[in-house]
């Protein structure tokens, strides 16, 4: 409202100053033209017949001014004839009236001086004051008549544009104060139209600042478009943040439960090292082997599960992978290979279509190795099948599929098998030693090579994890082309 203000006022005061100067120029150039006019009218009209002195010039030209009162025109009409005298339609302003009574001396020789001022001859344009009429704009011309130089003169007192000034200036104080007055209503009405949304999301902030994440922000219908594009960002943002606070609520409990049955188990096991089962407090050789075994496992355990978490937590920082080209169908092929010897089942490799990407190979081998080691958790020894494929989708993607015969995954739980610590079958995964990570990290190293992995039917009956990542390049590699060597380092 102050800034309208402001504007409002600097807008009316260069109006006002050219409106007021404007007025006063044109009418200035109104009465230059008209006492112009009536100068040179009145020279001509003595100039028409010949005098034959300066005393019948003055009383001809005094008869002519006669028929033009000053009282009725406004406009003063005289001769000067130095010399000889002045004739006049306003002979007062000259001095030759009589003298007023009611006015004191002062004021009469104050106004005898003005008319002895105007009897002194200036050609052309001046500005003189004059006694009751304040200043007038007087106009004289020079010209020979009877033998002598002789003046005509018209004046027309200024105070009509003076008048018309004031007129203006009265005019320009009520409507600026009419205008500002609107102004700043309108400003104060569209200001508060504007800003009660902002006020409200400011509101809505304060609350979620307190650390209450419910609230969003409702606009009223009519709300100005970017105003609602700023409440929708914002509340997709607390959409964000709560499903954020949430998942970490979540994770933070899950990783508890998680920690608490190891670190149980250890705190156990030191205190039958403490104490022991016997009187003496030893332990025999093979009581001693068992509580070993079991705290090495349980520290394994904690190892995995740490790294697990640290890996996620490390997937979402610029420097998580360290890509490189390499022979997709290359990697899975020694991966396989290499996975082949840590259980009985039946790696089967599929169709390996030759493809190169652009992807880290350690990253990429470890979201592999979890979905074999998954397979082969949700299918039986010996012949259970765990089968790998790799083909082309298009110019731009690559397929990897990690298929297995096991009992596959309810349609309802494929989107959740990826979220953190989640076990279709959590006494199984605890007893292979599963936390419920390996499907988040797989989703985590996809998303982080720009890619995507779903769930759906393999063609055994089993579970079929299915990999979408980009090419580098649209053509098919040399035959010769071998795989990166790190991509196999940790195998």
């Amino acid at each position: 409202m102050a800034g309208v203000a402001v504007v409002v006022l600097v807008v009316l005061a260069a109006t006002f100053a050219f409106v007021y100067r404007s007025t006063g120029s044109q009418l200035r150039a109104q009465i230059d033209r008209s006492v112009r006019n009536s100068a040179l009218q009145l020279k001509d009209a003595i100039q028409q017949r010949r005098v034959p002195t300066a005393t019948a010039a003055l009383t001809r030209a005094a008869r002519y001014a006669g028929t033009q009162p000053f009282r009725d025109s406004n406009m003063l009409l005289f001769v000067l004839i130095p010399g000889s005298g002045t004739a006049s339609n306003h002979p007062e302003l000259f001095g030759y009236g009589r003298p007023d009574s009611r006015e004191n001396g002062v004021s009469q020789r104050l106004e005898n001086g003005y008319g002895l001022r105007l009897t002194q001859p200036q050609v052309g344009y001046s500005t003189k004051a004059a006694a009751d009429s304040g200043a007038v704009r007087l106009f004289e011309v020079r010209f020979r008549i009877a033998g002598t130089t002789a003046y005509a003169g018209a004046g027309e007192p200024l105070e009509t544009v003076e008048h018309a000034q004031e007129v203006v200036r009265h005019s320009f104080e009520l409507a600026g104060a009419v205008g500002l007055a609107l102004a700043l209503l309108a400003a104060y009405l569209l200001g508060t139209r504007i800003t009660g949304p902002i006020r409200r999301s400011a509101e809505v902030a304060a609350r979620i600042d307190a650390g209450d994440l419910s609230p969003r922000i409702h606009l009223p219908s009519g709300s100005g478009n970017e105003l609602q594009v700023m409440a929708e960002a914002l509340n997709h943002m607390l959409d964000r943040l709560a499903g954020a606070f949430a998942a970490q609520r979540e994770f933070v409990a899950d990783a508890s439960h998680e920690l608490r049955t190891p670190l149980t188990v250890l705190r156990g096991q030191l205190d039958v090292l403490d104490g022991g089962d016997r009187d003496d407090g030893s332990l025999s050789p093979e009581e001693l082997e068992r509580v070993q075994r079991l705290m090495q496992g349980e520290i394994a355990r904690l190892s995995r599960l740490v790294d697990d978490l640290l890996l996620l937590a490390q997937s979402d920082r610029d420097d998580f992978l360290r890509p490189v080209e390499l022979r997709l169908d290359a990697l899975v092929t020694e991966l396989w290979d290499g996975l082949s010897l840590t259980a009985e089942r039946n790696f089967e490799l599929g169709h390996l279509e030759p493809v190169v990407v652009w992807a880290d190979p350690d990253r990429l081998a470890q979201a592999l190795r979890n979905l074999a080691r998954n397979a082969v958790a949700q299918t039986q020894a010996p012949d259970g099948l765990v089968r790998v494929d790799v083909s082309r989708r298009g110019a731009d993607v690559v397929r990897v599929t990690v298929s297995d015969d096991g009992p596959g995954i309810d349609p309802d739980l494929r989107e959740r098998v990826f979220e953190r610590f989640y076990r279709t079958d959590r006494a199984r995964a605890r007893a292979d030693g599963g936390a419920g990570l390996g499907l988040a990290i797989v989703r985590a190293i996809t998303e982080a090579h720009h890619g995507s992995v779903r769930v759906t039917d393999a063609p055994a009956g089993g579970a079929a994890f299915v990999l979408d990542l980009p090419l580098s390049s649209g053509r098919r590699p040399e035959p010769g082309m071998a795989a990166t060597a790190t991509a196999t380092r940790s195998v």
